[in-house]
């Protein structure tokens, strides 16, 4: 098996009908595999998949046991050489992606993974051009990339503790530590079908996002950085965060406060699962360019 398309759902039927239904031509390929782990869903997508879809290899789990847990298995269960983490919401803009991504691996056998463009809108962009280049980068996206599986086995699993959030960053820096390479490829281009402005104007969902986003960077903070570098780094982050509170986003506080309590209650952990960058990869790693999360079409 050469490549494995892998994706995890929850109660996103629809969403997810549209993603299959744009892999579904993969699918005559016997070298192509397509994995769905539905994380406890209770809107009817495992039945839609097995009477819809019935060439996917499909999972299923009663109760969730969330994002990562299905990450884990999917990419622990292919054979594959290489293999495409897709959202549910998520599908390729770009035509003949694997021949990209076949032709990519061969030429760069230090890469370990491929971090892909990601526009982030519910239409489809009109203009798809860009002056992006490959870039060595520090992390990548969860919603599109794609692993050389030679590189995950070589490295942990994912943290199913980090809940969500973080585990790229985790995962990146564990590829450093194997001097394994991420490049951002940008002849690879994924629409994430998200409205970014109704996501980021939701209390709720900032609330939760916020504090996950503060608490797994203080994570890999403690479990990989320097100690030196670590006093720092967290002072700074706090230091933002309450730059912002002074100037009127009171919205920060309560979920600042209750990352600051998961960082004290995981710190044991944290110490258990320390694999600590040596002085010049820490020096290498701060060179890297910043993941590329947001693409946004370039004016003609």
């Amino acid at each position: 098996m050469k490549f494995s398309i892998q994706i995890s759902t929850k109660n996103r039927k629809e969403d997810l009908r549209i993603t299959l239904n744009q892999i579904d031509a993969y699918l005559e390929n016997d070298t192509i595999e397509c994995l769905v782990f539905v994380d406890g869903s209770e809107d009817g997508t495992h039945e839609m998949i097995k009477q819809d879809f019935p060439k996917i290899k499909l999972f299923y789990n009663e109760i969730s046991k969330g994002y990562l847990y299905c990450r884990n298995q999917m990419l622990n269960e292919t054979t594959a050489d290489f293999a495409i983490s897709l959202d549910d919401d998520a599908h390729f803009l770009t035509e003949n992606p694997l021949k990209i991504i076949t032709d990519y691996f061969q030429d760069n056998p230090n890469c370990g993974l491929i971090a892909t463009r990601i526009f982030w809108g519910k239409q489809s962009p009109e203009n798809t051009k860009t002056s992006d280049v490959v870039q060595e980068v520090k992390s990548f996206v969860g919603c599109g990339h794609i692993w050389r599986m030679q590189a995950w086995r070589e490295i942990p699993n994912y943290p199913e503790w980090f809940e969500f959030y973080g585990e790229e960053n985790f995962a990146s820096l564990q590829l450093l530590k194997k001097k394994w390479k991420i490049h951002y490829v940008p002849q690879l281009l994924v629409q994430h079908r998200v409205n970014l402005k109704a996501r980021t104007q939701s209390n709720k969902d900032f609330a939760f996002r916020y504090r996950r986003s503060l608490r797994s960077d203080w994570y890999n903070y403690f479990m990989f950085f320097p100690l030196t570098a670590i006093p720092r780094k967290l002072a700074y982050s706090v230091w933002m965060q309450l730059r912002k509170i002074g100037k009127g986003n009171f919205k920060t506080i309560k979920p600042l406060f209750l990352a600051l309590v998961d960082l004290m209650v995981t710190f044991p952990k944290l110490m258990q699962h320390r694999n600590a960058l040596t002085s010049s990869e820490y020096q290498k790693y701060q060179k890297l360019h910043e993941a590329k999360i947001y693409w946004h079409p370039e004016k003609a």
